[in-house]
Formats: structure tokens, sequence, C-alpha cells
């Protein structure tokens, strides 16, 4: 029975579509005792997302329903439900309608203003902003912020004021013995260092810092290999850029691979690579590199980045898109093995203990049912980690110094 609500609570969250990031709360909320949860999956997957590996096949999950198969019972499930979280689902209209039956939604978003804040102050954007969110501010209406910058957005528009939350995406949760910890992240005897980036080849995401990095460390005579997983716009520039810098054996294009051998990937890397820039809403790769007991380098526009990671403590946070100090807190990593080691220990504890499907749906259904019922015992929020009040974080934060 869920904490301070009724039982059988009847939950729908509504999305584009399931994906490996969503399954874990999903079967956590659906495994619940007390808890009637559906997930709506409003459209089938692009075919650039399949071809990287993450196509899933709806129906091989009991939990799952498909809007296009079935409008008029996902509605009726929609218009029922006790508490519906709308992520993005390309269906304004039925957003609309359960939103003015005045009751509870929960909205789960990444930044709405990712290319800039000064945006908000358009004012077609701001009467859609108004349409979409800001009329809603009085009522039982609530915020999940998929990244750190996310609860600054909403605040330009007066949306969703006390009632915005940390979230998060929340990819599986692997558990390792230290044996298998100490041979996974072991030094050769050359006393190789292993870096790894994954992704897109794609502008924003700027692979081509983790090249640079490379060159800098053939320049100085440092013992490593880079192995660069993916595909993209930028394929054959990065090639290029290889073969200029002449890397040759030092960096391995793989391609794109399977999530599982991805993470198979992070398992053996000592140092991740994460450059993206403020278009990331999240970026659930520093998820599972944190997991995965990697020293993750990551750029502090990324909305996962200031949520997730302490600087030194559990990661490295190097600013915006400045390519030197990204270069230079990767070198601190590699010139610093115990801080490295210790890294990518605290990173593996931050998702297992806080970071993952299991507490994340525990507090969201206890939310939930305080909600649903305000009468029912009390809640309280966490002070940290999902569903914890979220901050309101200014982009292009300062980093701090490592020490």
């Amino acid at each position: 029975m869920l904490t301070g609500g009724k039982e059988n609570m009847q939950i729908t969250f509504v999305s584009n579509y399931i994906n490996h990031h969503q399954i874990p709360f999903c079967e956590a909320c659906a495994g619940h005792p007390g808890t009637d949860f559906r997930f709506i999956q409003t459209m089938p997957m692009e075919e650039e997302r399949i071809r990287m590996g993450w196509g899933l096949d709806p129906h091989a999950y009991p939990f799952v329903s498909c809007y296009y198969e079935d409008p008029e019972g996902c509605t009726e499930r929609v218009m029922d439900s006790d508490i519906v979280l709308f992520g993005w689902t390309g269906l304004p209209e039925l957003e609309r309608r359960r939103l003015e039956s005045g009751r509870p939604v929960i909205r789960v978003s990444e930044r709405i203003y990712k290319e800039g804040q000064w945006k908000a102050v358009s004012p077609r954007g701001l009467i859609s902003k108004y349409r979409e969110h800001t009329r809603y501010r009085s009522g039982s209406c609530y915020l999940l912020c998929a990244g750190a910058y996310v609860a600054s957005d909403f605040a330009l528009v007066h949306a969703y004021p006390g009632k915005m939350y940390q979230w998060g995406y929340f990819p599986p949760v692997r558990t390792y013995t230290e044996e298998q910890l100490l041979q996974m992240k072991r030094t050769d005897a050359g006393g190789e260092i292993r870096l790894l980036w994954a992704g897109r080849f794609i502008a924003w995401k700027h692979p081509e810092f983790a090249l640079l990095l490379a060159r800098h460390l053939l320049e100085k005579k440092t013992a490593f290999h880079l192995e660069m997983v993916g595909a993209g716009d930028m394929e054959e520039e990065l090639h290029r850029m290889a073969a200029q810098y002449g890397l040759g054996s030092c960096v391995t294009f793989s391609g794109f691979l399977p999530p599982e051998r991805v993470r198979g990937r992070m398992e053996q890397a000592q140092i991740f690579l994460f450059t993206s820039n403020h278009l990331e809403g999240w970026g659930a790769v520093v998820n599972e590199a944190m997991n995965s007991a990697c020293a993750v380098v990551a750029g502090s526009e990324a909305g996962a980045v200031p949520t997730l990671l302490r600087q030194g403590v559990n990661g490295v946070i190097f600013d915006g898109e400045d390519a030197e100090d990204f270069i230079r807190k990767t070198d601190w990593l590699i010139e610093h093995p115990e801080r490295r080691r210790l890294c990518g220990m605290n990173a593996m504890e931050t998702i297992r203990k806080t970071w993952n499907a299991g507490p994340a749906a525990e507090r969201f259904l206890q939310f939930a049912a305080h909600i649903s019922d305000p009468e029912g015992q009390a809640y309280v929020l966490p002070e940290d980690g999902p569903m914890s009040p979220a901050p309101i974080v200014k982009p292009f934060i300062k980093v701090q110094e490592l020490v």
C-alpha cells in the first residue's frame, strides 16, 4: 500500500515512446503494490534512433499501450486516472483536456529555452507558454525538472511556483563486486589510460574535443587509448582530424553500438568524456558512465551535469564549451590516479544509492499519493535527489576550480 494514499491508485505516464531510460522507472512503478500503472506511447520511434540500437517493441511490456492503436481507450484512461504524468506527447489537445479537468497532472520536462533565456522576452513565445503552462500555475499541476536549468527557464514565465522538483532519466543500474571493479578498472602494464566518448557525431555534442585531447596527450607522450563510439554528420571530419593529428592506433572509431555493448565499453574505461553543450537537455550516458565507475569529465551546460556531479568528488566539470578547460580538467584526472579512482567509486555510489529508478519511483509514488489525497498522511519532500525541490540554477554557472 502506498504511504499516505489509497489502494489501487491509477497512474498513467504519457510520452512519445518507451525507451531504455524510462523502462526501469516504469517497471518499478508497475510492480509497486497498490498501483495500477500504465505507460501510453503516442508515436512510433524514429528510424534514426532504431538504427542506433534504441528500438524497442512496446508490445513486449504489459504496462504499455499505444495511443495510435487505440486512441479512444487511451484517452479514456488519461481522463479517468488519479494521476497523469505527461512527458513530450505531441498531443496538446489531450493534455489540455486533462489539465482543464482540474485533476492532478505532473509534467516532466527538459529546458524550454535551450537556445537561450533571451527567448523568454518574445511576446508570441510568452503567449504560447502561458497557454501551455502558466495558466495552470494555481491548479493541481506540478513539474519534474529533467535537468539542472529547467526550473530557471520555467521561473521566467512564472509557472509552477513552489511546485518544481528535481528529476532526470534513470537507465538500468548494474552492481559490481570489489573483484569485478578491480578487474574492470585495472591499469595495463604500460600504464595506458583508457578514455571513452559515446554519442552522435554532431556539432553541439563536440566530439572533436576528444580528438583535441588525444593530440595533446600524444604530444605529452602520455600512454592512452581513446575509443569513439557513435556516428553522425561529423564522422568524415573526425576521421580527417585523427589522420591529421597522427593519432593512428591511439584512437579507435567503433561506430554505433547497442546500449548493452556501450555499457560494456564504459565498464572497461577509466575516464568517460562528455562534451555536450547547452542543447543537451539531460545526457543519460552520464548516469551510465557513473554507474560503471568511470571518472566523468563533463561540460557544465548539459542538464545532468550540475545535478549529478560534484566537482572533484564524483566527477570533474569543465567550463561550458571551453576546449582548453576540458583538456586541463582531463589532464588533472590523469595526473591524480587516486582522485580519479575515488571519483569513479563515488560516482558509482551516487547512482546506486540515490539517482536510480528505485528511489525515484518510490518517492514519486508517495508524492502522487499525497497530491491525489491531500487529506491523507503528510508528505515530506527529500532534501536531495529525485523529487527534492528544484533549485533555480541560472545557465552558464561559474565552474569551481579543482583543488
